[in-house]
Formats: C-alpha cells, structure tokens, sequence
C-alpha cells in the first residue's frame, strides 16, 4: 500500500522546519511518504563559507519550483529576481517569468477571449436571440488580464517567503562558481542555478528592428490591430495568428515551410491548416518576408518573397502590427556565466548533464528554457523537482522523465499530441498501425461553420503498445493530458479498446476506432493510403 501526504514532518530530525502546504505548487503530484524525509547532508552546508546552500537566479516556474522544493527539503535558498514588466529586457522581468507574465497565461487568457467570438456565431443555431451584436472591449480585456497577471506574479513571490526562500530584487552576476552578486552585495552559494529562462528574437530582415515587434508586446497592445501580419509558423505564431483572427484582425500568417508547426505530426498540421483557412485565416506558405517598411500614413508594409518557382514577390500592405514570431534563444548573456567559464551550446544555452549539472562547472546548474532542452513549463517544474531531490533529498541518481511530455498549440482549433509522431513512429518502430478519425463536434452540427475534429492513435504492432496520440480539436489539451498518463503507463491498444467511452464526447472517439488508416511493416507502408502532406 502506498501513502500520499504532504503534511507536517515536525517529528523528522534531519527536518529544519514543518513542511508547509503552502511550499507545494497547485499541480503537483503528491509525494510518497518518505520521499521528501531525509536531507542529503552532503548538499548541505558544511561550515560557515556559504550563505547558501542554493541560490537560484531566475523567478519563473523553474526557478520557483527548485527554490521551494529545496527550502522544504530543509536547504537554504535565497532567490534573485528582476523588478516586475509585463515586457521583458536586461533590467526587467518578475516573479513567474514568462509564463505567468507574458506567455503561458496571458495568451491562453486571450485565446478564451477571442473563443466568445465563435460562441455568439453559434448560439443562434441553438435558439439564442442576441438584441444586440456583442462588441468587445479592448480596454476591459487588457485591464482584467494585466490584473490578474500581477495576482498572480505577487503569489509567486508571497509562496516563495512562506517556504522560507529569501527574495532578493535586482539583476544577478555570477563572479566565481560559488558567489553571486545583486546590487553590489555577494552571496555565497554551494549551488547556483541558473533559470533565466529565454527571450524573443527578431530576425536580420530589413526594417524588422524598426518596425515589428515580438510576443512580448502582442500581448500588451493598446489598441486592437485591424491588420496583422505574424511571421513565423511555430506554435508562438499560429497561437497569436488564430487569437486575433477570432478577435477580427485580418491576419496573415508567414511560414516558411508548406506547413505550419514543425515538430508536430504531419497530418495533425495539414489538418489544422486547412481550419485555420476556413476561419478566415491568411496562409502563406513556403514564403519568407524580405522588408519591413512603413509608410507616410504610418501603416506597414510587408514584402514577401514566395520560395516557389512561379511565385512572384507581393507586398501586404496598410498593416497596423507586424509579429515576428520566429523562435527564442537563451538568456545567458551578461550573468557572469562566461566569467566562470561555463560551456554553452551552439544556441547559447547552458549546457548541462542529464541530472541538470553544468558540464564543466560543477557547482552550477541550470533548468528550464535556459538549458535548450524541452522548452515548456511543466517540463522546467518537473527540472527543478529533480534537482532539489537530488541535491536536497533521497533522489541521488532522479534524472528528469521526458518519456511522455504533452504538448498543446492554444490555436483555433487546439493541437496536442504526447508520444510519437507518425514518422518518427515508423522510423523507430517499422511495425506501425495508424488510427485515425474525423468528425464534427456536437457543438457545432446544428451550426453553419464547417468545424471538424481530428483524432490519431499510433500503435507499435509487435506488442500493442500505444506510443502515440494526437488530437487536433476545441478540447483537445483537456482531453489528451489524461491520454498522457495513460501512454506514460504503457497502456495497449487491446486495454484502450476495452475502455469504455463518454458518450456523447469528443474524447470517446479515441476509444472507438477498430479498423487502421495504415498498416506499416518494416517501416514501408502496407495498407492504407499513404500521407499527402
């Protein structure tokens, strides 16, 4: 029998002080009983030399998270954060990082919003009268959202003091491998962890410095754009691209490939690409801007360069926003890390071992988007767990499990997937089964928008083990995290089968499908019709 607590440990020697509920985030998973017992004295201090045994730099979700645990487990932690600004730079930041200030929240936030947008369109399909059309408040939706926003960062920070963490504000500088300075005070540290996180970049295009802006400010316009044009087709840009066009932006969304979201399943990406058009959504595919230019009417003007053979240049003109969405790099710069000789990647991230310890500094560590790994914030929690059981508990050896981390793009519709993709499946596996289905949502039959759902199953036939699934859908981050426990757990094909459904749902289809789309044998397609995207 197993025990789950998170309560009191006053009867523990090695504990400092009471492990307090409030040092456990909202989602995490309850800890075994004994799991967080002991202190491992070794990352302890052992004289008087250290203020601390961690001091982490960086208050987003990882740094928040490693900070806390470790306090818990008994160590003594101090923690450097920016001064609070829903837009980042070298001098602000606050506490929550990016995902509570300017990513993760805020645009899942705007995503509901502009989601009320296709609830009018449907509700006259279900008998509603609306008196009057709904018109949206700008204004309002920024005032509400910036509100809860700084609940939210004040929550981190108020939790960080309750587990006993110090807060200091300033920017950081490592000066050697086991001292930090912040405002011209040096902390000494048996451990520094670096969990600074990443920042938007814009790319060397012409007039793009001048004239665009990144997802940093998008979020945080004064005034809602009549016309918009997002460069970039990652899951940054088509969230923003399909956010404003439910708001009635006129949107033009710029990818360079055919398809958008690379690194997702193929088919899942020609799926949602072919809703986003039936949105109204301007595709480009397979185009690149050349120049950002703006007019004496203060409107831009964007060049694009078709990479087709028989595609002309054309310009997207009397824009009001230009998103330069095309990736983040590693904030690494200007901490110190290159005084202490720390190794960084070709990227810029902090390279670190599988247990998250710099190659070749021992005492520092990094976690999160600042080590180039998997760049999600459960994924930086799950990081910053690993490493404060490891330093601070009896989890020598834990390393993070990245065997089935779901990932989610908050478009209109939603694609999430955990496991392997098709072709990837194929590669590893060669004896594949492909599942698939296509459907209407309820909500949307009695309606005239043509909205369609698409779920996969992917199945390695030699044991029928299922090794991925993928939804593209309104629900489908609700829906596929608890198909993400189940593929953790090493559920089959013949046990989902067997599972009985909700009905009626979206989510049921998921447990219905008998008949493969196709059959893969040695890693060449046997039955089916093969993929045309």
């Amino acid at each position: 029998m197993r025990i789950y607590t998170w309560g009191s440990f006053n009867n523990i020697p090695f504990r400092k002080r009471p492990f307090h509920p409030t040092m456990v985030d909202s989602a995490v998973l309850r800890a075994p009983a004994g799991l967080w017992r002991k202190v491992t004295t070794s990352a302890l201090q052992e004289d008087g030399d250290f203020d601390f045994d961690l001091f982490t730099i960086g208050g987003g979700s990882g740094g928040v998270r490693a900070a806390r645990y470790s306090a818990g487990l008994g160590a003594k932690v101090g923690l450097c954060e920016l001064p609070r600004a829903l837009i980042s730079s070298d001098e602000k930041g606050g506490t929550g990082g990016t995902c509570v200030l300017r990513g993760c929240v805020p645009k899942k936030l705007m995503a509901l919003a502009g989601l009320f947008a296709e609830d009018v369109q449907d509700a006259a399909s279900f008998g509603w009268e609306l008196k009057e059309t709904p018109h949206l408040s700008w204004e309002a939706l920024q005032k509400n959202k910036r509100r809860e926003l700084e609940r939210l960062s004040d929550l981190y920070r108020d939790n960080l003091q309750k587990a006993d963490v110090k807060f200091i504000e300033g920017r950081a500088r490592i000066v050697d491998p086991n001292t930090v300075e912040v405002n011209g005070q040096q902390y000494k540290a048996k451990n520094i962890l670096v969990a600074t996180g990443s920042a938007a970049i814009i790319p060397p295009i012409e007039g793009a410095r001048d004239f665009a802006i990144t997802s940093d400010h998008i979020l945080n316009l004064d005034e809602l754009p009549r016309k918009l044009v997002v460069v970039g087709g990652g899951y940054i840009g088509c969230e923003q691209a399909s956010i404003f066009n439910n708001f009635g932006t006129e949107v033009h969304l710029i990818v360079r490939q055919e398809l958008p979201l690379a690194g997702f399943d193929r088919e899942a990406c020609a799926f949602v690409m072919e809703q986003y058009k039936l949105r109204g959504l301007h595709y480009h595919g397979q185009s690149s801007p050349t120049k950002v230019s703006k007019g004496p009417n203060g409107k831009l003007s964007v060049r694009i360069e078709p990479y087709k053979r028989d595609g002309e240049p054309f310009d997207i003109e009397d824009v009001d926003q230009v998103l330069m969405a095309t990736g983040r790099k590693p904030k690494t710069q200007n901490i110190g890390l290159e005084d202490v000789g720390a190794e960084l990647d070709e990227k810029g991230g902090l390279k670190v071992n599988e247990y998250s310890r710099s190659v070749n500094v021992p005492s520092i560590w990094g976690i999160g988007d600042v080590t180039n790994r998997i760049p999600l914030t459960p994924v930086a929690r799950m990081e910053g767990s690993a490493l404060a059981m490891n330093l601070f508990g009896d989890g020598n050896g834990t390393k993070p499990d990245y065997t089935a981390v779901p990932s989610v793009v908050f478009s209109s519709p939603q694609l999430a997937y955990v496991g392997k993709k098709e072709d990837a499946a194929v590669e590893e596996f060669q004896d594949v089964d492909v599942y698939t289905s296509t459907s209407t949502p309820m909500k949307n039959t009695l309606g005239r928008r043509n909205v369609k759902e698409l779920v996969k199953v992917i199945v390695s036939s030699k044991d029928d083990r299922v090794i991925g699934f993928h939804m593209v859908g309104s629900e489908a981050a609700e829906i596929l995290q608890g198909f993400a426990a189940a593929l953790y757990a090493g559920i089959t094909k013949q046990q989902l089968d067997a599972t009985v459904g909700i009905h009626p749902s979206s989510a049921e289809e998921f447990v219905t499908m008998t008949t493969p789309s196709r059959k893969y044998r040695g890693g060449k397609l046997e039955e089916g019709e093969p993929l045309k995207c």
